[in-house]
């Protein structure tokens, strides 16, 4: 059986074939620059799903908005993965190393 996160790379891999790329930059960095510059907007789109104004009235909180938005900051996310050359076992060994440090920082007051 395939890893979850293999399919999901795949999965992105596949719909990247799809995608007009005539205004998608050629060089590394231009790439991760346009790609984070989607991963903001889409976090302000999944930010949009809550109540943060203190100032107006609360709505119902939409978590299947909310759900979609985090699945494009997704899509952009592992689309910068593949990018930057990341395999899933990366994404896994980088993660494990950065929670690692994370987890000393809580333990002595970061």
């Amino acid at each position: 059986m395939e890893d979850r996160l293999e399919t999901i790379f795949k999965l992105q891999k596949n719909l990247e074939k799809m995608m007009s790329l005539d205004r998608y930059p050629e060089d590394a960095e231009g790439k991760i620059s346009v790609l984070c510059t989607a991963i903001v907007h889409e976090a302000i789109e999944l930010q949009r799903t809550t109540n943060w104004k203190w100032w107006k009235k609360p709505t119902t909180f939409d978590k299947a908005a909310a759900r979609e938005e985090l699945i494009d900051i997704w899509h952009f996310v592992i689309q910068a993965s593949l990018e930057l050359s990341l395999t899933p076992d990366d994404i896994l060994n980088e993660y494990q190393k950065k929670n690692k440090i994370n987890q000393e920082r809580q333990k002595n007051g970061y």
